[in-house]
C-alpha cells in the first residue's frame, strides 16, 4: 500500500502553489488504492483519527485572497489540549492547536480525505462521498478490481439504491448472474423510480427465461422516462 508520506511529494506540481485535489485524489487512485472526501467538520477529522486513519489535509497558511496552499497529514490529536498533530512536510510531528488549524482548514472549506484498500470503507464515510470515490476508482480500473468495493458499500449502506444498482453491474461483469439479479432486485425495492435497475434486472430474467417476472419488470421500466425507456419498450413489444 502507498504509504501517505510518499503520496504527497509526487502530486506537488512545480511552479505552483502545491496541488488540486482532484490531482491528489487521481494519484492514490493510479496506485489501486480508494481515496474518500471527508465530511468538513473537526468532529469527522477527530472521529477519522481515534479509529486510525491517517487524513490528508489541505491548509490555506496565507490570506484567502493570498492563498499558500499546504498539504498534510493529521495523524493524531490531544482533547484535553486541543491539539492536533500533523506530519507536514519534513516535519514528522507537528503540533497545532485546534483552533489555529480550523482557521487554515477553514480557508480551504475544510478539505481532507482518507486511503483505504479496495473493498474496506473507513468508519465515519458519508455514503455519497464513499459512492462517488468507489465510482471514480471503478472508471479507472474496471468492475472486476471494484467488485470487493462495492460489496462492502452494500454492506455498509444496504439501504442505498445507488450502491445496489452499482453491485448489480459489477456482479454481473463477474459473471454472478444470481447474485446481480438479487442486487438489481433490491435495487428496485429500494427505489422504485429507478428505471435502469428495472431494465437491468429485466433482462436478467429473460436471460433465465422468466418472462413472466421480466414482463413485469419492462413495464415498470418503458413506464418512467428516462434513457432506459426506449429499450424497455422495444423488449417489452419483442416478448
Amino acid at each position: 500500500m502507498l504509504g501517505l508520506d510518499e503520496l504527497i511529494p509526487q502530486v506537488f506540481l512545480p511552479g505552483r502553489d502545491g496541488s488540486v485535489q482532484p490531482e491528489m485524489l487521481a494519484t492514490v487512485r493510479r496506485y489501486e488504492q480508494l481515496a474518500i472526501p471527508i465530511r468538513g467538520t473537526m468532529d469527522a477529522l477527530l472521529t477519522h483519527l481515534e479509529a486510525g486513519d491517517p487524513v490528508v489535509v489541505m491548509q490555506n497558511l496565507a490570506l484567502p485572497a493570498f492563498p499558500m496552499w499546504h498539504y498534510a497529514v493529521a495523524i493524531g490529536f490531544d482533547l484535553p489540549n486541543e491539539t492536533l498533530v500533523l506530519r507536514s512536510g519534513e516535519i514528522e510531528r507537528h503540533t497545532l492547536s485546534f483552533s489555529r488549524f480550523d482557521a487554515t482548514w477553514a480557508r480551504t472549506e475544510r478539505w481532507g480525505f482518507v486511503v483505504s484498500e479496495p473493498g474496506s470503507l473507513p468508519e465515519g464515510v458519508t455514503a455519497r462521498n464513499a459512492l462517488e470515490a468507489i465510482s471514480a476508482f471503478e472508471e479507472q480500473h474496471g468492475p472486476a478490481k471494484t467488485l470487493s468495493s462495492w460489496q462492502a458499500f452494500g454492506e455498509r449502506f444496504p439501504a442505498n439504491p445507488l450502491g445496489q444498482f452499482a453491485l448489480g453491474n459489477a456482479l454481473y461483469a463477474a459473471e454472478q448472474p444470481q447474485a446481480a439479479l438479487d442486487a438489481f432486485e433490491a435495487a428496485t425495492q429500494l427505489d422504485p423510480a429507478m428505471g435502469a435497475a428495472w431494465l437491468n434486472l429485466a433482462i436478467l430474467q429473460l436471460q433465465q427465461e422468466n418472462s413472466d417476472a421480466a414482463r413485469k419488470s419492462l413495464s415498470q421500466a418503458a413506464s418512467l422516462e428516462g434513457e432506459w425507456q426506449p429499450r424497455a419498450q422495444q423488449l417489452l413489444e419483442s416478448l
